[in-house]
């Protein structure tokens, strides 16, 4: 059979990607017979492309899922997309105008139509991403959150909701998307640090020449401003109760209130008023009756209704109004701070509070399932450390605005009839009969995309449960739900997580996965989290072909512990590749093998015995290491496993000598159970490395169409003996001392060696396994000690190697001599620092410590020079 001298991962991943799907072993239907394990993605946006965290997310899912088929779960994992409202329908919005087509020119029909076509062009795109990297996903059970049968879902739970009195339609403060023109959650608010003006404005008492000082960082909101509110107990203002003050620019006489909220201590004490563009002053507002101007149109310029620079952009409008008060000496100072300032999660906009009628569910009811079963971990954080901000924000719950401005999206069931009567149901049909009447509108909002994926794990398995019931759910979502593990980002803990909970107990009275395995964020190596605006993120795509997609997904988990983020380092992606290089090659050397009629060594067979129970010892700590969701620790023990204790120790033990130039066959028996060890190396490994491992595993030998690896057994831990574990550790680091030795005295590795142990034995099992990896002449005990010879110790047992007819005694008593001169320099030094006493009274104890420890070893130092000295 002809085999590669290198490993072509582009080749590899397309043949078995294929073939994979061919063969349908991505395939899950229902098997009562089997086990399920579900993981159903997280669905990526569909305007999305593959970045570094959908590599991160994915890969993992990919390493569970694989090991549960492996393990002989009926594995299923659910791919699918997200519609995105808002970044949706600004990519849309932004393709037509584009085109010369404002948003405002079209039916509402007519946008959608452009919005499908754009979803059928681009909404795959990051899916069809996904398998290059592997990922193992039943592709038949592919879902899009706006389906015809999902969407019906998310209106069903609307209704339901609705009419269970958790749903109602009010004006509320909310969070508002300028550019988005759209109301957004609080968990969609991100919240950057900035450098605001602070500016300190005059307001004159009516009737007086006394002014009243605020500070705002907003001034453009003056025009807003409906009162001024001092602390009753605060001496400097108690003459001036019931009095108005005039507010600035717009010349309006408001009254000044005196409230207990104002903190007096906090800057000038004084506190403007502006009902309609901060939740604590919209308080205020209802408490006093305080008249509401709206100052700021939808989408962040001045309104009419402010009185003043109407049409200006708010932040034109900030700066202007500054100058102005300037010019009137209405300014006593401005002061630069740090503060915080929301940003729209999906447009970058700063977010205004606005007044707005919007529709909200009603959480503190809903929620206290979601909160209950994760403090009793039936529902499992991993890290744990996620579960007092999961506490936190779930004791702290408010209404959750599911109301959006937008077309692309469900649009909300409410209908109206124009005379202020509401119907809450699924057809128009329904709603004249409801009303009595045919003139009846809808609701013009759509749904928050998290209203319809909140379903997800439901949804994709039986869309007909909200409304059926668990009672007569299908067979899908009776066998695959709960589902097992999720995968997913911290950030989206409570915008997803906290609600899939919520509408798992809601609809039916189970969880919707046990374990919830929270990823950290991929940085650059200076920390940088990873965006195209700095610049700093990779292409997944080319690093997959510069590196293969093995390459790649070893790389990225080799440092990713869960909940701690991953400082990516192009180089991780290196040392893939190098491991993947490095297991061809120890394929190529085995297949390379001659077996003839010959015996098994001794140390071929000691080694046998010893790889057998140390791939057991390893895999115990391997499975252990994913019954913890340990991902990283798994593939580094996995990784040690083939590199280290495979490769360089095993099979250098076991391969055949060479002779005038040729391999020597080997043993049968020894080949055998070589190829077996592989075998089992490659099925740990494929979780992590999927297509190297099926390409080696057909190169083995020819195989049935359905014996792949993909579907192989995972191996079985077997009872291990940890005295021959124990003991072949000090026959490595022997051997490892004979070949510093080597280095150290400058001998070529070919030239062999005579080590002498010093004991009461006369053999060990791992004996001839030390000569042939120590490449000896002999090793042998003796119970005297071994004069004018090399000597070290492994724990407690004293070692000889005679070195006298191996060296040139004169170069090494130069070599040695120099040595111990540095060294007795050295001690000088130190012994100079330990007797200044100003040096001992001074330092902390552990620097004394450490110069003490050096001290010590150079003591030792040079009395083993000496020695060796002595006996040349």
């Amino acid at each position: 059979m002809e085999i590669s001298k290198t490993y072509s991962p582009g080749d590899a991943e397309r043949k078995w990607y294929q073939y994979w799907i061919d063969h349908k072993f991505f395939k899950s239907e229902v098997n009562k017979d089997k086990k399920p394990y579900t993981i159903v993605i997280p669905p990526p946006n569909v305007t999305g492309v593959l970045h570094m965290g959908h590599m991160l997310n994915n890969t993992i899912q990919d390493v569970l899922i694989r090991r549960a088929r492996m393990l002989g779960y009926n594995a299923c994992w659910v791919p699918g997309t997200d519609h995105a409202s808002i970044a949706t329908e600004a990519k849309v919005v932004k393709l037509l105008a584009d085109q010369g087509i404002k948003k405002a020119d079209l039916s509402r029909e007519e946008f959608l139509k452009h919005a499908w076509d754009w979803k059928e062009k681009y909404g795959g795109i990051i899916l069809e991403q996904l398998k290059k990297l592997g990922a193992s996903c039943d592709w038949d059970r592919t879902r899009f959150t706006m389906e015809e049968d999902l969407s019906a879902a998310v209106i069903d739970v609307f209704i339901d909701l609705y009419n269970k009195g958790h749903i109602y339609r009010g004006v509320r403060m909310v969070n508002w998307d300028p550019q988005g023109l759209t109301a957004v959650s609080d968990e969609e608010v991100i919240h950057k640090e900035a450098t605001s003006k602070l500016v300190y404005v005059k307001y004159q008492i009516e009737g007086s020449n006394e002014f009243v000082t605020i500070a705002t960082t907003r001034p453009e909101t003056i025009m807003g401003d409906t009162a001024v509110c001092v602390n009753p107990n605060d001496e400097r203002y108690t003459h001036l109760k019931g009095k108005n003050v005039i507010v600035p620019v717009v010349n309006r006489v408001v009254p000044l209130i005196f409230d207990e909220y104002v903190d007096a201590t906090f800057g000038t004490g004084a506190l403007k008023v502006t009902p309609a563009h901060d939740i604590n002053d919209f308080n205020l507002g209802q408490k006093y009756k305080l008249q509401t101007i709206d100052a700021l149109t939808a989408d962040g310029k001045i309104s009419e209704a402010a009185g003043a620079y109407v049409g200006m952009d708010r932040f034109a409008c900030r700066k202007q109004i500054i100058k102005d008060l300037q010019e009137q000496g209405l300014v006593e100072k401005i002061e630069e701070i740090k503060n915080k300032v929301g940003y729209s999660e999906r447009t970058d906009a700063v977010i205004e509070p606005r007044l707005s009628l919007q529709w909200f569910l009603k959480m503190s009811e809903v929620s206290k399932p979601a909160l209950d079963n994760v403090l009793n971990n039936n529902i499992e954080l991993i890290p744990g450390k996620f579960i007092n901000t999961y506490k936190h924000w779930m004791e702290n719950v408010h209404d959750w605005c599911i109301s959006r401005q937008l077309w692309w999206g469900q649009r909300i069931p409410a209908w109206y009839d124009g005379k202020g009567n509401t119907v809450v149901c699924r057809t128009r049909e329904e709603a004249f009969a409801l009303l009595k009447t045919e003139d009846v509108r809808q609701d013009e909002d759509v749904l928050d995309t998290w209203f319809s994926s909140w379903l997800w794990p439901l949804t994709v398995f039986d869309p007909k449960v909200i409304r059926n019931g668990w009672d007569k759910a299908n067979e899908d979502l009776k066998y695959y739900y709960p589902t097992n593990d999720l995968v997913t980002a911290p950030e989206i803990l409570f915008f997803w997580v906290a609600r899939m909970i919520i509408a798992g107990y809601e609809y039916t009275g189970q969880k919707p996965f046990t374990n919830v395995y929270l990823t950290g964020i991929v940085r650059d190596k200076l920390g940088r989290k990873m965006s195209k605006s700095l610049g700093n993120s990779p292409d997944p795509l080319d690093l997959i072909a510069k590196y293969g997609a093995d390459g790649v997904r070893v790389g990225m988990l080799l440092s990713s512990p869960a909940g701690n983020d991953l400082l990516f380092d192009e180089s991780y992606c290196e040392q893939g590749r190098n491991f993947a290089n490095k297991v061809w090659n120890a394929f190529r050397l085995i297949a390379g093998f001659e077996v003839g009629a010959v015996s098994q060594s001794t140390a071929q067979k000691a080694a046998i015995t010893w790889f057998d129970n140390k791939l057991s010892e390893q895999l115990e700590i391997i499975n252990d290491h994913y019954s913890k969701y340990r991902m990283s620790d798994a593939l580094m023990t996995t990784y040690k496993l083939v590199w280290d204790d495979f490769c360089a120790w095993y099979l250098e033990a076991i391969k055949p000598e060479f002779v005038d130039g040729k391999a020597q066959p080997i043993d049968q028996a020894t080949y055998d159970a070589t190829i077996g060890y592989l075998e089992s190396l490659l099925k740990i490994m494929h979780p992590w490395m999927p297509f190297i491992t099926e390409e080696i595993w057909h190169l083995i030998k020819e195989r049935d169409a359905k014996d792949c690896i993909i579907i192989a057994e995972w191996p079985a831990v077997k009872a291990t003996d940890a005295r021959q574990l124990a003991e072949f550790e000090v026959c490595k680091e022997l051997v490892a001392m004979v070949r510093n030795v080597r280095a150290q005295k400058q001998l070529s590795p070919k030239e062999k060696l005579e080590v002498i142990e010093k004991s009461n034995a006369e053999r060990s099992y791992f004996d001839d396994t030390i000569v042939k990896l120590a490449n000896l002449s002999a090793f042998r005990y003796t119970k005297e000690k071994v004069e004018g010879a090399f000597s070290f110790v492994i724990k407690t047992t004293e070692f000889y190697i005679p070195l006298a007819n191996n060296l040139n005694k004169e170069e090494e008593v130069a070599r040695l001599t120099k040595e111990l001169e540095y060294n007795k320099g050295f001690l000088k030094s130190v012994q100079a620092k330990l007797s200044n006493e100003k040096f001992v009274a001074n330092a902390k104890p552990e620097v004394i410590a450490v110069e003490r420890k050096k001290q010590s070893d150079a003591e030792s130092k040079i009395k083993s020079l000496e020695e060796q000295l002595s006996a040349l």
